[in-house]
């Protein structure tokens, strides 16, 4: 992952290297609850499985703690990094995983505290409850492991890591896997739902162990014993990851509102109570492949996505939206066929043939599979924008996406139509809701879409495409290094008149974007400063100075004057280069600087010793040597000595008086 460069690489690749590891660690998650379920419903039946969905929204809690977190901590990092702020991000980092573990202790004590009454809560029915509270319990004691490795994955994509962030699922869910069917099944120690439940808490555990010990290996930043405690920035972190809290949320209440109207308008039908709570867990599970896939292609992006807006690539942002998009609706029409096509196959897997209702169970099965998911791959779109909008950092645009479904649509649709139809009319509703939902996102996202265009013509304005005509006759090229304020940048212009030959200061900036993949506005920003001394991942100081080296050596090959960017370094061993360096009184750079460059007077000398400063520790950090020592210059003026004309034109003289 080393060798990725977010800025630069095409996108697709990076979509591979980052979204691939982060499906497989969202299925993973899923996969821990779908293997309970498979072998309790073979091993307890139909009350087993409509426990373990009476307890599902305990765990969807969990996880929406562990996305508040990490995703929010994830989201601000990229954006941290992407703009070189490393102090926040180390505070990001720290105060998330203090934050997490504090909270994931409190989540596992209420929830065992406050247990029977959040069953019951949950849609439980009276022959469900015992295996639901053996179940809870236990589940509950695994909490904390759950949200703490849940919320640091997050983290650990972000950091560049999204292989090791699945090698800590992959191995917590293989112990689940195998210790399954030992724990459950009568022919290993028979521990029923309990046996399930212990067996995903002992994966869990190792999985957190696995995420814990990364923490040491963390390579975006450096972080240190005093980084790890609450900061302000954790409000921040908060704020990014509420669309993906509010989402489970919802999904929690989804949950909780399905499973009472499976009871409620169940009880009435041929099927009963236990059977449509049952199905509609198992339903919920498969479809949270479908969830876990597509949810997984947008947290991977998030980090494409948030350096890539913080570095102000907004076209490359653009690139990655685009694919995301087309990707996910893709996954969302192979889901929904399966659900069409398939459901038989699928919901056999989670019930013995011997069981006595088990014809019952399939019938309400496939008609929730073919009804309810019907045109399930418009959640695709739903999914993908509510992450995305909240990689740009729109929180109050993500959360209204997330809200749009489950709150504002499908349930009251689903309390309106089972009043009018009994249990049938919750299936309906989910398709009526999703296209619904569909219409509406495609505005929200819209206006997105469209603030993203406006952004990438801001920054084609600054670039300055018309260069000046390269001049005739013998090959020099002069580098001038120069005080903030001295009136270089003036001199260069009035000396590439003299000598007929191309000034190259701002109009590198479009030259060096399209070299470092680095947007122009971000270039102008902050080249010539030295934010992060030392190694980074995400280091765009050593990526811009590069890609400025290959261009000032590209313009050497013809006469050209090139100002500041450590030019006369970096031609150190080019012939035909003369180098300048030019300063000025501190009196008549803040006249200039007052004059030209519109600083206020009382902030006019702090700002132009800020400069100075900053070019001369990024020189310093990237040539070994000092800015003003002047034996590594052929000519050093003092603009207020001779005037800009002037001074242009002693280096005219100077030139020609070296090349005879």
């Amino acid at each position: 992952m080393k060798t990725l460069d977010l800025g630069h690489e095409k996108i697709g690749k990076l979509l591979l290297a980052f979204s691939i590891p982060c499906i497989v660690s969202m299925l993973i998650n899923s996969v821990y609850n779908i293997v309970d379920q498979i072998f309790i419903g073979q091993g307890v039946g139909t009350l087993g499985n409509a426990a373990t969905n009476v307890i599902f929204p305990l765990i969807i809690v969990c996880n929406a703690i562990a996305s508040l977190i990490g995703n929010g901590c994830a989201a601000n990092l990229s954006l941290r990094l992407g703009e070189q702020n490393y102090e926040e991000a180390k505070k990001s980092i720290g105060s998330s995983v203090i934050f997490l573990i504090c909270i994931s202790i409190l989540v596992a004590i209420l929830g065992e505290i406050f247990l029977p009454i959040l069953i019951h809560l949950c849609g439980c029915t009276e022959n469900v409850y015992p295996y639901a509270l053996s179940y809870g319990r236990i589940i509950l004691l695994g909490a904390p492991f759950m949200i703490i490795y849940s919320g640091l994955s997050s983290i650990i994509r972000a950091d560049g890591s999204p292989k090791y962030s699945m090698f800590c699922l992959v191995v917590g869910a293989v112990i689940n896997l195998i210790l399954d069917p030992i724990f459950i099944l009568d022919w290993g120690l028979d521990l029923g739902v309990a046996g399930g439940a212990y067996a995903t808490i002992i994966g869990q555990f190792v999985s957190f162990l696995i995420a814990i010990f990364y923490l040491k290996k963390i390579k975006s930043v450096k972080l240190e014993k005093k980084d790890y405690r609450i900061t302000p920035t954790l409000k921040k972190n908060l704020s990014l990851g509420a669309s993906s809290f509010i989402t489970q949320m919802t999904v929690l209440l989804l949950f909780v509102v399905m499973n009472n109207l499976m009871t409620k308008y169940g009880v009435d039908s041929e099927f009963g109570s236990d059977i449509p709570l049952s199905v509609y867990g198992i339903i919920s599970k498969v479809n949270s492949l479908y969830v876990s896939s597509i949810l997984g292609i947008a947290i991977g992006v998030q980090p494409i996505i948030g350096f890539n807006y913080g570095a102000g690539n907004y076209d490359r942002v653009r690139d990655a939206l685009k694919r995301v998009m087309l990707i996910g609706f893709i996954v969302g029409l192979l889901f929904n066929a399966m659900f069409q096509f398939f459901p038989s196959t699928i919901i056999s897997i989670f019930i013995s043939e011997s069981d006595p209702t088990y014809e019952l169970f399939m019938k309400f099965a496939i008609d929730f599979s073919k009804i309810f998911m019907m045109v399930c791959f418009l959640n695709a779109f739903e999914m993908c924008s509510s992450i995305v909008i909240q990689s740009l950092g729109n929180v109050k645009k993500a959360t209204l996406v997330s809200f749009t479904r489950q709150i504002i649509l499908f349930i009251p649709i689903a309390l309106f139509l089972t009043s009018k139809m009994g249990l049938y009319g919750a299936l309906y509703a989910g398709p009526i809701a999703d296209s619904l939902c569909f219409i509406a996102v495609i505005f929200i996202f819209g206006s997105e879409y469209l603030k993203l265009l406006k952004l990438e013509k801001s920054n084609e304005s600054i670039v300055e495409d018309n260069l000046p005509k390269k001049g005739n006759g013998k090959k020099v090229v002069v580098t001038i290094a120069r005080e903030y304020g001295s009136g270089g940048r003036y001199v260069g212009k009035i000396l590439s008149e003299l000598l007929e030959i191309p000034l190259y200061d701002k109009e590198m900036i479009h030259l060096v974007s399209k070299e470092s993949g680095l947007s122009p506005k971000y270039i102008e920003t902050v080249e010539q400063k030295k934010s992060n001394i030392g190694g980074n991942f995400y280091n765009n100081d050593d990526k811009l100075f590069i890609a400025e080296s290959k261009v000032i050596k590209k313009l050497a090959k013809s006469s050209c004057i090139i100002v500041g960017r450590c030019a006369d370094y970096i031609l150190e061993k080019e012939k035909n280069v003369f180098r300048v360096f030019l300063y000025s009184s501190d009196e008549e750079k803040e006249k200039r600087a007052i004059k030209y460059y519109g600083l206020k007077e009382k902030s006019a000398s702090k700002e132009i010793k800020k400069v100075n400063r900053e070019r001369e520790k990024h020189y310093r950090y990237y040539t070994n040597r000092n800015w003003k020592d002047f034996s590594h210059y052929e000519l050093v003026l003092n603009v207020d000595t001779f005037g800009v004309e002037k001074t242009a034109e002693i280096i005219k003289e100077a030139i020609e008086k070296r090349k005879s």
